[in-house]
């Protein structure tokens, strides 16, 4: 008799112990755009890819998470953080002021400029003289749109699209005269075999004002335990090589920045 009791507590304590084990796993959903690349993308066989998707299972490794991928589209991306259809936007989003006063960011994960760029063969400068008048295409809600009507709305004519391939078709087109975006971005279109009709013009721009602090995952103001989790993986990436592996697939730089 006192034998069976004694099986039953061992037997209880370790579903005791399953538990408690089971309950620590931290899961995470993972709320991305996939129409972004060479950050975030559907590739060929329907599967999320990119430089954001790469670095955000980086991360969860780091924690020991369970994370699930979840796309959004990229106007929406901040209500669906806040009404919980995931956990996390690691969407290259810049961390801005303005995006701060909805959601807590973490640490940086990469930087990045916005430039223009014109059909081949135009002779469109950068300055506001020669974009008197310009048509002016980008994609909506991002640091580029705010910068482009910040600095040069006053001037320019602004056409904004849903997603950044929907604003290079119009320049190849020659519904817009020129772009502006992410410079990794557009660099990665102009490399590509539809983009070379097309090419960088002027400088890159790095304006905090309305370009930010750099690129950074953004969370629910409450999740402030998911926050510093999230900083520490992105350190020990950073520190273990994981990140230096991760950018050298994507870039012949160091994206991360000074």
């Amino acid at each position: 008799m006192k034998k069976f009791t004694l099986h039953v507590m061992l037997f209880s304590l370790f579903l005791s112990f399953v538990g408690v084990t089971g309950a620590e796993t931290l899961k995470v959903r993972m709320g991305t755009e996939g129409a972004y690349p060479p950050f975030n993308l559907i590739d060929k066989n329907g599967e999320l890819a990119g430089f954001d998707v790469e670095i955000g299972k980086a991360l969860c490794e780091a924690m020991k998470a369970e994370c699930e991928w979840v796309t959004s589209d990229w106007d929406g991306i901040i209500p669906a953080l806040l009404a919980k259809k995931f956990d996390t936007i690691i969407a290259s989003m810049s961390i801005t002021e303005e995006r701060k006063e909805k959601v807590a960011f973490t640490n940086k994960y990469y930087t990045t400029p916005v430039r223009f760029a014109r059909a081949r063969g135009t002779d469109f400068e950068i300055s506001e003289e020669a974009l008197e008048g310009k048509i002016v295409g980008v994609q909506s809600s991002t640091v580029a749109e705010n910068f482009l009507r910040g600095r040069f709305g006053d001037i320019v004519e602004v056409r904004a699209y849903g997603t950044q391939d929907e604003a290079n078709l119009d320049l190849l087109s020659g519904r817009v005269d020129l772009l502006l975006a992410d410079s990794f971005v557009l660099g990665e279109f102009l490399k590509s075999e539809s983009g070379q009709p097309a090419e960088f013009v002027g400088p890159a721009f790095t304006d905090k004002q309305y370009l930010g602090e750099g690129i950074g995952i953004a969370v629910r103001k409450e999740d402030t335990e998911l926050l510093e989790k999230l900083n520490q993986a992105i350190r020990q990436i950073r520190e273990d090589g994981t990140y230096a592996r991760i950018n050298a697939r994507y870039f012949e730089f160091d994206v991360y920045g000074d």
